[in-house]
Order: structure tokens, then C-alpha cells, then sequence
């Protein structure tokens, strides 16, 4: 812990005309008033405001902003009151400490008015006294510090609100040297596993590119040197956290990344910027578009500096940033980069209100809480203005979400709740309803409509931009496909096992789980729905389990092609699955009668799922004599399935061969923008399928629903077209789907265009 002369020696090397009896009568005061008081570390709690005076003393602030330093806690966490801090230190040490004491947790979550009043009084107190900002960010910088022996859930808390709330502050006022710490010490605790791989990475580039960095520099300073320009030269590698959000914006590895090492050059006037920009400029070629003149147009934070990239001796990109010490000190500290301790502190501090741009911003957000606004609109306000330069939005509640630039309603709904991206179908921008593939501005806000059945559709994850969104889009199709092999699968096992009139206990299902080579019964049941287990095999497993012999051979048996209104059908039965006949008898004498009325006189039918060949299928054969195909997958044999029915295993009949075309019908969720139906339809024509007809109507103005109905001649041919249509952009939820579902969509009718000759 640093000593009190060690303290006040600091303070006199960048100003010898410090007040020494003002710092010893603080530091005297605060540790006296803090007394026995611990930290979470263990360490006494007066080591926490030492520190922070001593994060004041490397900015060179006056006296006044140390030894408020010292008191900023006394306040709030000691006896000590207003009165006393002023009647011992002064009323404008009293009024800094006190402005401090009022900051409650910054905790955007919602839009209660105290929030509102909490952010309100804060801005106050920097309008007041720029000292009051930069006391509370030196104050949660070594908070930041010691985040670790914090517990883990408060942890995360002041690190997501350290990220969104102060590093951006700190930002706006010009802080960039704070800023960057901040966030990459919020970016350790949020993320500690990404930060130690980044890091790490790093620390093997600055080892491997030291020579490299060295090289160029002393290039750099030669060339400037040879044109008589006065200049420091130097390298280094960017901070992890703007490495890995830049990594996240443009969806990039790390080795992609050509601006890791920057190169800054100071001088001594801005003559000597531009002077030192054509001598590098003279000496490489430049990237374009990479040039930019921050000393002719200023940031909104006052910082000025000229950046440009050009192309280093070994073919590598070299960034580089010139300016003058003046800009240097600004650029690193902002605000705390004037010399408030020079002259008459109030002269420095009005002058600073006029001439900084960042000050500006300020006075201009403070008009705006005194033209009597509501608290929660002021906050609405002073968020937007607070975060304009990044893509940081709002739910209808007021919780500011902050995300990537190119972010979508998507990543929105999934940076607030994962269920809410699952379950996510539509959502308002500012109150009107925007495609979801639409980028966020800064201030949207948005709302996210929801259907508790939805399922994301696949393609949304090359819509995405963050990688939570991305991650949690995959997990929920596979969660989605799998959900649906597993019901399929437990219905056939129920139909095997009810066909061979016999059960299995957990033991037994365990022994067949392990006999297909599966580790679990739920991965053996998906196997099953998703038609990766053969059904021979199976039931002959089955059979040596139970120790009996099967109940039916598998026998084929050559059913008549008949030649029916929807095409012609090779087919072959067996009796593999359980019969039921008229009165729910098991098949039997009457279920053979049943089978025997098969003929060349069976009416065949088609699902209305519609099949086609190498399609799984199941024949029902109805009391009529009516012989109706379905896919196994078809959710009409839910509901068949205790009806009087006889059920018959049919496969087709491959051997043979037939010049015939087939209707099936396929739904798709399509972006509701031009040239969508002509990509649809030109993929199914180029496929040599054609297409019948199609239905479609509006979901939400983003997306249409269609169901096309197509013509294919197998199964290889359906999964071509499902394939081809599953690489076209935007284009979701492809599947198959019930002919009779099309009758609920409103009908298009096709209208073949007039050539050019025809036209008047």
C-alpha cells in the first residue's frame, strides 16, 4: 500500500505548486474514517480509495481531484457526512464527494424512474465538474482490477455494466486508455476461457513478430528522420477485447485479421503530421479506403489524429497513426488530458466546457433533462446520445442491449433470451414491422414477436452476426430434427413390438440399445425414426432377446400394378407389421381373407402427403377393399392406428421400371422480396421437376408461406430439388407437406409474360 509522502511526492513531480497539507489531511481523514474496514480480497478497504488517487496521480489532475480520490467512499460506506467533508476540506471538495456519493449502481435492466434519475444526477454532476466523471471512472477502473475476488454472480453484474455503461462513457468523454482497459478487464471477467485463449495467442505474436515490429519502426523512423522531421516511432499489438470484437463484427479468424499491430508516430505540429503523412505515403503503396483525417474533422470526443495503411517491406498491412503530443495526451486521457491544475482552475474548466466537443455532447444532453422531460424519456435520450457510435438498442422496456455492427432483430432476440431467438417470428423496429434480416442503428428499439411453436429455420444462422445467436440457432434445428426422429422412432417401435405381440423391460431395451451399437436408449430410438436401423434386423434381435421364435416370417408377396388416376405403382406386401381387421381382431383367418381381397380390382389411393418411389411406405387397406398408401412419416397413422384398419407393409417394387411422374407437394418459407419466386421456381425447373401448381400467403410482411406441388419421378429426385432449394439465401422450413395443406393457402395462378415482339 502506498505511503503518504509517496502519495504526495507524486502529485509534486507534475506539480510543484500542489496543496501538501490539503493530500495529508485527506489521507489522514480517509483512513482514519475507513478504519478497520476489509475489502473482498482481505485487504483493508483504505487500499481501495489510495489506489484510486494513485490512478489520479498518472493522469496529472490537481490536488483537489486527489484528495477527492481519497474521499470519494466516506460518505457513503463511513460515519462521515456533507457537512463534515465540507467544513473540513471546502464546499468544492464537499459538493465532488457528494455528487460520487449519489451515483447509485448503474443497472440498466428496465425503465423504473429511479434508473432514470440515478443516470440523470450523474450527468449533473459532470456538467458541474468534469472532476466528478473522472474520479468515478479511476474509482471503477481499480474496482475492475480486483473484479476477481469478487463472487461470480456480482461479478458478471459490474462487468456487463462496466461494458455497457462506463467503457462508453469514458469513450465519449475521450478516455481511451481507460476505455480499453475497461473493456478488456469486463471481457476477462464475461468471457474469462476466450480472453485466456486470446491472450495467449497474442503473447505468441508479440514473441513472434518483435523483430518484425522492430524492423519497421526503425524504417519508419529513418525515412522521417532523412526529412528532417522530429518524431517518436512505435509498435504494439491492439487490445484483446477490440481484436475480439473485431473478430465477431467481420466473422473472421485471427489470422485474418491484416490491423493487429499498430504503428503510431508523434510529433511535434500538425505541419509535421501531414509533412511525416507524404513521406510514408512517398515511401508505400497505401490500401484504399484505409486513409483517414481526424485533425481536419475532429471525433465527437475531440480526438484528432490522422490514420492510414499501407503496405509494409514484407507485403504486410502496417497501420499507422500520426499526431502531435498535444493530440497524443488528449487521445489517451480526453478530458483529463487538459492541465487543470494550471492557472486558475475555474478559467481551465469553463474554457474546457467551450472548447471541448465532448463538453458539447454534454451541455446539449443536460438541455435536454431541463426541458422537462420525463425520467424515462431522458433515459431513452441520453442512452441514444451515450451510445450513437455504436449498435447498442432497447426492448419496449427500456433494457439496453448492446450488439455488433450488422446485428439483426435475430441477434437482438437472442441477446435478450435464447428462448425469445428460439421462439422469435417477427419484430417491430420503432414500432413498425421490419423484415428480421434488417440491421440495427444505434438507439432502435426493439420489439420481438413470438410463437411458442416456431422453430428457427436453418438459414437464419448465415443471417445472424454474434455468435451466441449463430450457436443457439444450430441447437435448436438439431434439437428440432432430432425431437421429431425420436417421436417417429418410439412409434415404430411401438408398432413392431405390438406386431410381434410382446413388450421389453429396461433391461431388455438396454441389452438391444447395445447390440446396434448406441449409447443410450434416446440415440437408438432417433436411429430408428431417422430410418438408420433396418427393420429386419430389429425384430430379429428382438426375437433372441425374448427367447422366442419370430411371430411371422417376412414374406413377400407380388401385389398387382394398377393403374390408378394418380400414376402407376409397382408394389410389393408383407405382413411385417400387425394386421387389424374389422372388431380389432388380430390378423388371423379373417385378416388373411382381409389380404386375399387384394386384386387387380383394388382401388389404390395416394396420402395426401403424397409418395413417391424409394419413399417408406404403409398401405391401409379400409373394410371397403380401398387400398391407401402413406408414408411412414405421415401424421394420418396417429390417428389410424386403433381404427379398424388392416395394416400392410408395402414396399416398392424397384425391379420394375416405369416412365411415370409423381405429385408431392412442398412448403417453404420464402423473404417476401423480388426475384424470391423466380429463384424458387428456376431451382425446380432446373432440376427437370415441374411444377403443377402453386399456393402461397403472407406469414408477416417479411415472409411468405408457399407450398409448391410438383411432379418428380423418385425419391433422389425429391431430395436433389429439397437440396437445391436449401442453398438458396433467405429460403426456410423446406420440407414436404400435405397436398390438402395447400387448400388452406390462397391460390396463385400463373400468367406467362408477353414477349417483347408482342408488345404495342
Amino acid at each position: 500500500m502506498m505511503r503518504q509522502f509517496e502519495l504526495v511526492e507524486r502529485v509534486l513531480a507534475y506539480n510543484p505548486d500542489a496543496d501538501e497539507a490539503l493530500l495529508n489531511k485527506a489521507y489522514v481523514y480517509a483512513m482514519q474514517k475507513h478504519g478497520s474496514q476489509k475489502r473482498a480480497s482481505g485487504d483493508p478497504y483504505f487500499a481501495h480509495p489510495l489506489e484510486v488517487a494513485a490512478i489520479l496521480t498518472s493522469l496529472k489532475l490537481d490536488d483537489a481531484t486527489v484528495a477527492v480520490g481519497l474521499l470519494h467512499d466516506t460518505i457513503e460506506d463511513t460515519d462521515a457526512t456533507r457537512a463534515e467533508i465540507d467544513q473540513v476540506f471546502g464546499p468544492e471538495i464537499g459538493a465532488i464527494v457528494d455528487g460520487l456519493t449519489k451515483i447509485d449502481r448503474l443497472n440498466l435492466a428496465s425503465r423504473e424512474e429511479a434508473q432514470a434519475e440515478n443516470l440523470r444526477k450523474l450527468l449533473l454532476a459532470i456538467a458541474e465538474d468534469v472532476r466528478v466523471l473522472i474520479v468515478k471512472l479511476a474509482d471503477r477502473l481499480h474496482n475492475m482490477r480486483t473484479l476477481d475476488f469478487v463472487p461470480p454472480e456480482k461479478r458478471q453484474r459490474i462487468a456487463h455494466e462496466t461494458m455497457d455503461i462506463y467503457a462508453p462513457l469514458a469513450g465519449r468523454m475521450g478516455m481511451q486508455e481507460i476505455r480499453s482497459e475497461l473493456e478488456d478487464l469486463s471481457f476477462r471477467a464475461l468471457e474469462p476461457e476466450k480472453y485466456a485463449a486470446l491472450e495467449a495467442r497474442l503473447a505468441a505474436m508479440r514473441t513472434r513478430n518483435a523483430e518484425m515490429v522492430q524492423s519497421i519502426s526503425a524504417d519508419l523512423r529513418r525515412r522521417i528522420a532523412e526529412a528532417g522531421i522530429p518524431a517518436e516511432v512505435s509498435g504494439r499489438l491492439k487490445s484483446p477485447w477490440s481484436i475480439f470484437s473485431k473478430i465477431q463484427r467481420q466473422h473472421i479468424a485471427l489470422e485474418q485479421l491484416s490491423d493487429i499491430i499498430g504503428f503510431r508516430v508523434i510529433v511535434e505540429t500538425e505541419e509535421d503530421c501531414y509533412r511525416t503523412l507524404g513521406v510514408i505515403h512517398r515511401a508505400f503503396k497505401i490500401v484504399p479506403g484505409r486513409f483517414k483525417d481526424y485533425i481536419s474533422v475532429p471525433k465527437y470526443n475531440d480526438y484528432r489524429s490522422i490514420h492510414t495503411t499501407v503496405v509494409g517491406p514484407e507485403r504486410q498491412r502496417v497501420e499507422l497513426q500520426i499526431r502531435t503530443r498535444t493530440m497524443h495526451q488528449v487521445a489517451e486521457y480526453g478530458i483529463a488530458a487538459h492541465a487543470l491544475y494550471k492557472d486558475d482552475l475555474r478559467h481551465n474548466i469553463e474554457r474546457l466546457k467551450q472548447e471541448s466537443q465532448a463538453y458539447v455532447w454534454l451541455r446539449s444532453t443536460i438541455d435536454t433533462l431541463t426541458s422537462g422531460s420525463a425520467p424515462e424519456d431522458f433515459l431513452e435520450d441520453t442512452k441514444l446520445e451515450l451510445f450513437q457510435d455504436q449498435v447498442f438498442c432497447f426492448t419496449p422496456r427500456g433494457r439496453l442491449i448492446a450488439l455488433p455492427r450488422g446485428a439483426t432483430p435475430i441477434d437482438f432476440a437472442y441477446a435478450v433470451h435464447t428462448e425469445l431467438g428460439d421462439t422469435c417470428v417477427g419484430a417491430k423496429i420503432n414500432g413498425t414491422i421490419m423484415p428480421l434480416v434488417t440491421q440495427l442503428r444505434a438507439g432502435d428499439e426493439v420489439q420481438i414477436m413470438t410463437d411458442a411453436n416456431h422453430v428457427p429455420p436453418a438459414n437464419w444462422e448465415s443471417i445472424a452476426a454474434t455468435g451466441k445467436a449463430r450457436a443457439a440457432i444450430r441447437r435448436a434445428v438439431r434439437a428440432s430434427v432430432q425431437k421429431r426422429a425420436h417421436a417417429h422412432g418410439e412409434y415404430i417401435l411401438s408398432a413392431v413390438l405390438q406386431g410381434e405381440g410382446t413388450r421389453l423391460d429396461d433391461a431388455e431395451f438396454a441389452v438391444l440399445v447395445g447390440w446396434f451399437g448406441y449409447e443410450s436408449r434416446k440415440d437408438f430410438v432417433t436411429a430408428v425414426g431417422e430410418n438408420k436401423v433396418d427393420p429386419d434386423a430389429l425384430v430379429e434381435e428382438i426375437s433372441k432377446i425374448k427367447g422366442v421364435p419370430r411371430r411371422r416370417k417376412r414374406r413377400d408377396i407380388n401385389l398387382p400394378v394398377a393403374d390408378t388416376a394418380d400414376g402407376w405403382f409397382g408394389l410389393r406386401k408383407s405382413d411385417f407389421f400387425r394386421f387389424r381387421v374389422p372388431g380389432g381382431q388380430t390378423v388371423g383367418e379373417q385378416g388373411h381373407k382381409a389380404l386375399a381381397k387384394l386384386g387387380f380390382d383394388t382401388e389404390v389411393r395416394i396420402s395426401p402427403e403424397g409418395v413417391v418411389p424409394g419413399d417408406r411406405i404403409i398401405a391401409i387397406l379400409t373394410p371397403d377393399g380401398v387400398l391407401t398408401v402413406y408414408p411412414v412419416h405421415s401424421d394420418a397413422l396417429t390417428s389410424l392406428h386403433q381404427s379398424d384398419v388392416a395394416w400392410i407393409d408395402v414396399r416398392w417394387d424397384l425391379s420394375s421400371h416405369y416412365e411415370a411422374s409423381y405429385t408431392l407437394a412442398i412448403s417453404m418459407l420464402s423473404p417476401n422480396r423480388p426475384g424470391s419466386l423466380a429463384a424458387i421456381a428456376g431451382t425446380i425447373a432446373r432440376f427437370d421437376a415441374n411444377v403443377v401448381n402453386l399456393f402461397m400467403r403472407m406469414d408477416s410482411p417479411e415472409y411468405h408461406r408457399m407450398i409448391f406441388l410438383i411432379e418428380v419421378r423418385d425419391l433422389p429426385h425429391v431430395s436433389e430439388v429439397l437440396a437445391a432449394l436449401k442453398d438458396i439465401p433467405g429460403l426456410s422450413e423446406i420440407r414436404r407437406a400435405s397436398i390438402s395443406e395447400a387448400s388452406a393457402l390462397s391460390r396463385v395462378d400463373f400468367a406467362m409474360p408477353e414477349r417483347e415482339e408482342n408488345r404495342p
